[in-house]
């Protein structure tokens, strides 16, 4: 029996479902790929080509809603998908989950499974102000469609399904799974000591890892680091992620700007961010929204306590007080303050620390989430 994943990014696909697709091949599955231009990412590629799976190129454009585009893209992936005939389709992101979907069912692929990793701006505005721009009755209309014809719908937060429910994007026949998050290979992610300055103390090193997106908080996260710094100059501010084609993207010389007045050490985007935790003590993500951040997770895994926003997909991964602090969102003064506690109480990024790892262990090793998921879609062990 065959199992295809349809996404907007390969690299994603080995680094977010990776040990999904592992897991599914262990099981008997064919394994299929869908994504655009997945050769341009030659490592990605040739990584998901030697662990067995086919790989195929859809035409897609990851932004932007230009309908000509967009039903080649329908077509296209309908058309490969008569032809592969897959017995099995999970599709995340926001093109994939609409024409995946769609393509899906006119191909008459009997399961069809969408997950929602994340909603973005385009539900976060909705949230702010409760009224619907010409676009967003667009996509959530497109929403609507996808999901009435999927089998079943994965959520990384009860904020996310309930949003859904209030804006009457799901039937109430259509069955709906909460998991946590993407999960993370806690093997691959050892606590490792924390930094240290000169005197042998912990040093407060803070760290964001993310997309530069505005509704990632990276704003919230210089401006928080400007006031500490004027009160605390040894504190340092890593940053590591990279400027998507997204409307919320900040500008190069917004970026360019903080390095240079030495606000923010900036790493780029890192292929492995293990480096990057490591010369942290303390995880911050000021998230307007996430699925369930897996780059939180990968941090709480090494033994880092956390400072995030009191969001859907944010406020699951830090219980106040025990592993971190949840601040407001948009709120720099309140982030500031929560930042301070560390540097006043040093003791605490150890104490907290431990009690991130154990947390991870609990409940968000990425084995135990792929095993509620495979369940979930009824996959089983075809090799016994």
């Amino acid at each position: 029996m065959k199992f295809l994943i349809c996404a907007n990014y390969l690299p994603h696909v080995l680094n977010f479902r990776g040990k999904l697709l592992e897991a599914i091949a262990k099981l008997g599955y064919e394994v299929h790929v869908l994504a655009p231009d997945p050769k341009a990412h030659t490592e990605d590629y040739n990584t998901l080509v030697n662990s067995g799976y086919f790989i195929h190129s859809i035409p897609m454009q990851r932004t932007g809603t230009n309908p000509i585009a967009d039903i080649k893209t329908l077509m296209v992936t309908y058309r490969l998908l008569r032809k592969i005939k897959p017995d099995y389709i999970l599709s995340y992101t926001i093109k994939p989950i609409i024409y995946g979907t769609l393509a899906a069912w006119l191909a008459k692929v009997p399961k069809r499974f969408i997950l929602f990793s994340g909603l973005g701006y385009t539900f976060q505005e909705i949230e702010d102000t409760n009224q619907r721009s010409v676009f967003q009755t667009l996509i959530y209309s497109l929403h609507q469609q996808a999901l009435a014809k999927s089998s079943k719908v994965f959520f990384q937060n009860p904020d996310d399904l309930n949003l859904f429910k209030k804006l009457n994007l799901l039937k109430s026949t259509t069955p709906t799974v909460i998991v946590n998050g993407s999960g993370v290979d806690v093997a691959d992610f050892n606590v490792l000591p924390f930094p240290h300055d000169d005197s042998g103390n912990i040093k407060t090193s803070f760290l964001l890892i993310a997309r530069l997106l505005k509704d990632k908080g990276i704003v919230e996260y210089v401006e928080a680091a400007k006031i500490i710094k004027e009160q605390h100059p040894a504190a340092e501010f890593h940053l590591v992620g990279y400027i998507d084609e997204n409307p919320a993207a900040i500008s190069q010389s917004q970026l360019d700007e903080w390095v240079a007045n030495d606000i923010v050490n900036y790493w780029g985007k890192l292929n492995d961010v293990r480096p990057a935790i490591a010369a942290s003590s303390i995880y911050v993500l000021p998230s307007y929204r996430e699925g369930t951040s897996r780059s939180v997770l990968e941090a709480m895994a090494m033994g880092r306590p956390v400072i995030t926003t009191d969001a859907p997909g944010c406020r699951e991964t830090v219980t106040e007080g025990h592993n971190g602090y949840l601040v407001p969102v948009k709120a720099v003064n309140e982030l500031a303050a929560a930042m301070e506690k560390f540097i006043v109480n040093p003791e605490l990024i150890a104490i907290m620390g431990q009690e991130s790892r154990k947390l991870t262990e609990e409940i968000y090793d990425v084995h135990k989430v792929n095993e509620i998921m495979i369940k979930e879609m009824g996959l089983v062990n075809k090799m016994a």
